[in-house]
């Protein structure tokens, strides 16, 4: 533990990537294999399952520090993180420890299915022979918000300095549904067995948005155009005659979405397809919030099925025949992507997204226009010649997405943030009117400067009307933009519509509270025949 104790004391000392990749890269050279598996599991966001409650926690510190509960509760928002919280009140350990990393993971995950009052005396007895900085990992290991400013690509090339391995191999190996319970280091990261995980995904391509005028990007024959479809990424792994549906998020997700278990038996054995799960009626998309009500259920019902059907829009073949073709170029893998779709008609479910025909960039200008027409955020712009790369890369993949809607509404409560923003005001609601009330319709927690934001938690201060736990109302003053990227009817709030991706645009000091938009303006912004959420 100590020496991971040193890895996230180096790591949150620099903002320097190459310095956090090379602690990374020694930490890997160095510690035991076990903690290395853990390392990276904890930064795959693989962690173990929480055993203890926070609100056990909260008491447990506040006793073992000597302090009221109430003296706890009022320095928590302040610190604005409960591993930090805890860590800075306990009094100094009795003793010191030699157990590693896994030595604590185990012992956390040891106390599933215990007594309250055996975790306590676990609990109790970690903390005691802990530093700060180790308590507060064993603390963010426990709580399962374990986060140390380093992104999985960045571990994945320390990993590739260590070992010697080539990055986007690691980054391949890596994916899949594995934990350190079982698989060991050496079967992970050092053997070379392309069978040995035939579920194992391929690393996402992901695109960066647009930063400069569209004909910056050269000859417009050298491009593909394709929708930009709202839903989750996936991947469709047909392997040893068995189906596996991956999101984005490396989570294994085949048994939420029946309706592709045909596609096992209709598409070739040793064939990868990227694409986006979709919810889909009278051929066009439906709004996300349908597609959320399918996503944390383990079993779906007959009637979430008819309410939230869904598609698979492929738009890159990534294997085909059991060959990674990801090195060839876009063009060469769309058409045999064309080719497979067109010879495999699997009832709709199963569909292409189609390109977008164009001869000049002034014709994708319109297109990019008549996107929420189509029930898209916009267009994907791909270069012929890319090959499926690992992550996010600049150059050849980019997302241009149309302008969002926006609002004018009213700020009616405020609470603190968490971390570096603990001591400010930045998570806002807002409301717009219906008649002579203020309705509240949404909530959004960035797009101010810090500066903005250290003005406004002054103000909130000053012009508290009351207090409900964390959230204070304040006085209907203050009128924001808020910028969204869709709407659609809801039964589970009260102004009965909910927002995608809500957003501060920029604060209207210009606007007057009663010149903020009301709910038929928000309710006109529905799209016609949108279900329900």
């Amino acid at each position: 533990m100590k020496r991971f104790a040193r890895l996230f004391a180096e790591l949150d000392q620099t903002t320097k990537t190459n310095a956090k990749v090379a602690a990374l890269a020694q930490y890997f050279r160095e510690a035991d294999d076990s903690d290395k598996l853990w390392t990276i599991a904890l930064l795959s966001h693989k962690r173990p399952r929480r055993t203890v409650t926070t609100t056990l926690l909260r008491e447990w510190a506040a006793e073992a520090a000597g302090i009221p509960d109430w003296l706890f509760e009022e320095a928590y928002p302040i610190v604005g993180d409960l591993a930090e919280t805890i860590a800075l009140i306990l009094p100094p350990a009795n003793w010191a420890s030699d157990k590693t990393l896994s030595d604590w993971i185990e012992i956390v995950k040891a106390l599933q299915g215990v007594d309250d009052q055996e975790k306590k005396r676990h609990i109790l007895a970690a903390w005691q022979t802990l530093d700060r900085t180790e308590r507060f990992l064993f603390n963010k290991i426990i709580t399962g918000g374990f986060r140390i400013g380093v992104s999985q690509k960045l571990m994945t090339r320390a990993l590739a300095q260590a070992t010697g391995i080539d990055e986007p191999l690691l980054a391949h190996r890596l994916m899949g549904d594995w934990t350190p319970d079982t698989i060991n280091f050496d079967d992970l990261v050092l053997a070379d067995n392309p069978g040995e995980n035939l579920s194992r995904p391929y690393p996402f391509y992901l695109a960066h948005p647009l930063e400069s005028e569209i004909e910056d990007l050269g000859q417009p024959d050298d491009w593909s155009a394709e929708h930009k479809w709202d839903g989750i990424r996936g991947q469709i792994i047909i392997r040893g005659g068995e189906l596996y549906v991956w999101s984005r998020g490396e989570e294994l997700v085949t048994d939420r979405f029946p309706e592709f278990t045909a596609f096992k038996d209709l598409l070739p054995d040793g064939t990868v397809l990227d694409g986006e799960i979709l919810p889909w009626r009278d051929d066009r998309p439906l709004g996300f919030q349908t597609l959320q009500t399918r996503i944390n259920r383990k079993t779906v019902s007959k009637k979430l099925l008819s309410e939230a059907p869904v598609v698979f829009k492929a738009y890159d073949l990534l294997e085909t025949g059991g060959d990674d073709i990801r090195a060839k170029p876009f063009a060469s893998r769309r058409r045999a992507l064309e080719t497979l779709i067109g010879e495999n008609d699997i009832g709709g479910t199963l569909r292409l997204s189609p390109l977008v025909e164009f001869d000049a960039w002034d014709d994708l200008i319109s297109e990019r226009e008549k996107s929420r027409d189509v029930g898209s955020e916009g267009l994907m712009l791909k270069r012929k010649e890319s090959p499926y790369l690992a992550g996010r890369k600049k150059g050849d993949w980019w997302k241009w997405k149309v302008n969002p809607l926006t609002v004018d509404a009213v700020m009616i409560y405020a609470q603190s943030g968490h971390g570096r923003r603990a001591n400010l005001f930045t998570d806002l609601t807002f409301a717009v009117w219906n008649g002579n009330e203020l309705v509240p319709f949404t909530k959004a927690y960035s797009g101010l400067t810090d500066t903005e934001f250290n003005e406004l938690t002054r103000w909130v201060r000053k012009n508290t009307l009351e207090r409900f736990g964390p959230v204070r109302s304040v006085k209907a003053e203050h009128v924001f933009e808020i910028a969204f990227e869709g709407i659609q009817k809801s039964r589970r709030h009260k102004s009965g519509i909910a927002l995608r991706f809500p957003r501060i645009h920029r604060w209207r000091r210009d606007k007057p509270v009663n010149e903020a938009n009301s709910l038929a303006d928000l309710e006109a912004l529905l799209p016609e025949g949108e279900p329900t959420s």
